[in-house]
C-alpha cells in the first residue's frame, strides 16, 4: 500500500490506460467499417467499387488495384456518378480518416451500400494485400 501512495501518479496512469483499452473493446466498430479481408471479399463476391479519396499524388504512389481516384474535395460533385450503378462502394484513404468523412458525404447523397476501409491503405499494406502504382484511373 505504501508503494501505491508513493507512486500514485503511475497507478493512475495505469488505470487510465487500461480504461481506454476496455472502452475500445466495448465500443466495437461501426458496421460501415471493413477490414482488408472483408473488403477483399466484398470486392470479389459483390463486385464492389473501390473509391480512393486521397489526392492524385498519393494515389499514384500506391493504391488498391482497380480503385478509382476521386479526391475528397471532388466527391460531393461526383457523388451522383458513383452511386448510379448501385454497386457497393468501398472508400479508402491513407489511414481511414478521410474515408470516414467521405462515407458521410455519400450517405447524404443517397448511397445505401457504402463502406470505408478501416485503417486505410496502411491497414491494407499491413495485411499483405497488393498495391498498384502508376497513373490515375478515372
Amino acid at each position: 500500500m505504501e508503494f501505491l501512495q508513493q507512486n500514485w501518479h503511475w497507478a493512475a496512469l495505469a488505470v487510465a490506460s487500461g480504461s481506454m483499452l476496455v472502452f475500445q473493446l466495448v465500443k466495437g466498430r461501426s458496421p460501415d467499417e471493413l477490414n482488408p479481408v472483408e473488403a477483399t471479399l466484398k470486392i470479389n463476391r459483390e463486385d464492389a467499387l473501390v473509391i480512393d479519396v486521397r489526392t492524385s499524388d498519393e494515389y499514384v504512389k500506391g493504391h488498391i488495384p482497380n480503385a478509382r481516384n476521386v479526391p475528397l474535395g471532388d466527391l460531393e460533385k461526383r457523388s451522383a456518378e458513383l452511386i448510379k450503378d448501385s454497386k457497393p462502394l468501398i472508400l479508402c484513404c491513407a489511414t481511414g480518416a478521410r474515408s470516414s468523412v467521405a462515407l458521410g458525404t455519400l450517405r447524404k447523397a443517397g448511397a445505401e451500400s457504402v463502406f470505408h476501409l478501416a485503417g486505410g491503405i496502411q491497414a491494407w499494406e499491413r495485411a499483405g494485400q497488393p498495391l498498384a502504382k502508376g497513373k490515375k484511373k478515372k
